[in-house]
């Protein structure tokens, strides 16, 4: 039996994707090859990088002339240091609402100075940060979209004028919104991208070329764009899986899709709020449609419900190991059908306790 698969990542990718990606593990089109086995430098996998760099600047509704698309390794991790270093010439703001923005801070202050222009950290990283200025005299604003541990998302940009990065790890082509707000984004694919493997960045060519330092060719954004993606040799599997994923997006519309998530996010919200055994963890106006995150009221019927997860065949709702309780991740391909049954659970729990 399929399990409910409600993981933060590595998550739940559609069933096409896995499809269509298995068969091309046998063989690539008729080409007597398997794409794990092809040359990066072929005709075929040339194309599969172009497809899937159109398909980004597609449903991102972006200008491709003003934007190049880059399909890196290394993860989200690596761009912490990436976009420093292409970046970070004196001074940078950035925005910490959590263990990713706080790895961010830490690589970027090998290049410079790094001021936090707000920080929820003082209530425990339950809230997106809000009423901070933004000083002219920084290279650019960094910001972590949706916090994947806490459960908070930002439902709009900031208002600058000034370059804005965003990791967008774990919300990127969930929902309709204004992606031209950016000048540079990044995501580790193990969400609603692709497989782990493959990071996707899309940067506006002007903020480029601008810092004093020099900048070694594996992480300079400009060689990896003279190079098409091809500086190295790039994960060709974990590519093709992402065009595939790409497709299935663009086959259900990204205006679908943000639909659909929301609709789980709220049944699950409901559930949380409704249900006297269970809590919330992040503010109401700043939760994340991507990742619930709540806790029992009483910790002592943890072990039954945690029974009552594993007997309904569902998986990955352990909380992060920083604030404990549940996490249940909604990512694109995860069916309503699995927020049902997580509910069921938890009105299950309810029962049993006369609740």
């Amino acid at each position: 039996m399929t399990k409910h698969n409600f993981s933060a990542g590595p998550s739940i990718l559609p069933k096409e994707v896995f499809d269509g990606s298995s068969n091309a593990i046998l063989q690539y089109q008729q080409t007597g090859l398997s794409i794990i086995e092809m040359s990066h430098r072929s005709k075929e996998v040339g194309l599969i990088i172009e497809e899937a760099k159109s398909l980004v600047i597609e449903l991102l509704n972006l200008n491709g002339n003003e934007y190049e698309v880059l399909f890196l390794q290394g993860g989200a991790s690596l761009q912490f240091l990436m976009v420093a270093y292409n970046l970070l010439n004196k001074k940078a703001g950035y925005l910490n609402t959590g263990s990713w923005s706080e790895k961010a801070i830490k690589e970027a202050k090998f290049f410079g100075e790094v001021i936090e222009l707000s920080s929820s950290k003082n209530n425990g990283y339950r809230s997106i940060p809000k009423d901070f200025d933004i000083p002219d005299d920084i290279d650019y604003v960094h910001m972590t979209s949706n916090n994947t541990i806490y459960g908070t998302q930002y439902h709009s940009a900031p208002k600058t004028n000034l370059p804005l990065v965003v990791d967008s790890s774990s919300d990127i082509f969930s929902r309709e919104f204004d992606y031209s707000s950016y000048d540079l984004i990044y995501a580790g694919a193990q969400k609603n991208v692709g497989p782990a493997g493959v990071t996707l960045v899309v940067v506006k060519k002007d903020i480029l070329g601008k810092v004093s330092r020099e900048i070694p060719s594996m992480l300079n954004y400009n060689i990896h764009i003279e190079k098409k993606s091809l500086f190295n040799t790039p994960p060709v599997f974990a590519i093709y899986a992402t065009l595939l994923n790409l497709r299935w997006i663009k086959k259900k519309t990204i205006k679908s899709i943000g639909q659909n998530n929301l609709k789980k996010a709220k049944m699950l919200y409901d559930e949380i709020d409704n249900n006297k055994l269970f809590k919330g963890f992040v503010d109401v106006q700043d939760r994340s449609l991507m990742n619930v995150t709540f806790d029992l009221v009483d910790n002592n019927l943890s072990n039954t419900f945690d029974v009552i997860i594993e007997q309904s065949n569902i998986s990955g709702v352990k909380g992060h190991r920083s604030i404990g309780g549940y996490r249940a991740s909604l990512y694109n391909a995860l069916p309503i059908k699995s927020v049902e049954a997580l509910i069921n659970c938890m009105d299950e729990l309810k029962i049993k306790f006369n609740k």
